[in-house]
């Protein structure tokens, strides 16, 4: 596939857990990726381009568009993943906390989603998911978490603007919103309880949150979209 043609993915939180994991999904349908997080390391595929940085800088979000239009031409596809959580009593937040949330989970999204749609508008069109948590829907007194219904349920919100705002123009917007998913944020001996938290008994594998976004891309008819991935945490308990 000639890069002239070749679609691209932007992926935010991309170094490990999810986002590695939707770096290798978006590679197997044949997009080029540009991967970005704080950690990442430089690729040996050709086809993948790390940028390394803190999404909560603005700085951040223009090097990596600029970078994925430099490299590719084009922005075919922004996942949104890179997400901060802090689980504390409403109480005992530090302003520190709700700079470090809000800068990742909100200002990290605004400054890398504004110029990707810029460029899926000159194109003619383009997708955006974002990861959001079943919390948002779903508060559970044993998991207290205003800060992440604050910024994530945010997140859910402008999705569903964005959809309806670029719904003629050729840019979809959906979100995927996992319940607690196995990933190296959530030490093992923690498993079990977090298991606990689901109707189904147990947590997510990273591989059903990735499916969830590739079906997403793979739905022209589909905007506007919550896609619950989350064990049955969103039917009720």
């Amino acid at each position: 596939m000639s890069s002239q043609h070749q679609k691209v993915a932007v992926i935010t939180g991309a170094s490990q857990g999810i986002g590695a994991g939707l770096v290798d999904a978006y590679r197997k349908l044949g997009y080029a990726v540009v991967a970005t997080s704080r950690t990442i390391a430089p690729a040996d595929d050709a086809g993948i381009l790390t940028v390394r940085g803190d999404i909560a800088d603005p700085a951040t979000a223009e090097r990596v568009i600029a970078a994925a239009v430099e490299r590719f031409g084009r922005i075919d596809t922004l996942v949104n993943n890179a997400g901060v959580f802090v689980a504390k009593p409403f109480t005992d937040y530090t302003q520190d906390d709700y700079a470090t949330v809000t800068g990742v989970n909100l200002t990290g999204f605004f400054r890398i989603t504004q110029p990707a749609v810029e460029h899926m508008l000159a194109q003619g069109g383009g997708h955006i998911v974002n990861i959001t948590t079943s919390l948002v829907d779903n508060a559970d007194a044993n998991v207290p978490s205003v800060l992440a219904s604050l910024t994530k349920g945010g997140l859910q919100s402008a999705t569903k603007s964005l959809a309806i705002e670029y719904a003629t123009r050729g840019i979809r917007a959906n979100a995927v919103s996992p319940g607690t998913i196995k990933t190296p944020m959530h030490p093992e001996e923690t498993h079990a309880a977090l298991a606990a938290l689901h109707p189904v008994g147990r947590m997510g594998e990273q591989s059903d949150i990735v499916d969830a976004v590739i079906y997403l891309e793979n739905a022209p008819f589909v905007t506007g979209e919550i896609l619950h991935v989350d064990g049955g945490v969103s039917a009720g308990h």
